[in-house]
């Protein structure tokens, strides 16, 4: 799980959120879920986005957070990653 999770980080990191959408949309975990939540914030659509995260049990950060919470995601991966 940890590795797809990690190359769709990378690929929202490079702003290619198609890709990493490929990869969150099949993925149900709660980590992908904000992911999937992140995903749609660079895409623009913040509504679709609002109903990730809620599915993420996170608060909704705004359409201006993307870098931050990209960076976030990032530590959550790895510290899941660690767990393992």
């Amino acid at each position: 799980m940890s590795d797809s999770l990690e190359r769709a980080i990378e690929h929202l990191s490079a702003g290619e959120w198609q890709k990493a959408h490929e990869i969150v949309q099949k993925d149900k975990s709660t980590l992908a879920a904000w992911l999937h939540g992140i995903v749609h914030i660079l895409e623009g659509d913040l509504k679709n986005a609002q109903g990730w995260y809620r599915r993420a049990d996170r608060a909704f950060p705004g359409g201006d957070s993307v870098q931050s919470e990209i960076a976030a995601a990032r530590l959550a991966v790895k510290a899941e990653e660690s767990r393992r």
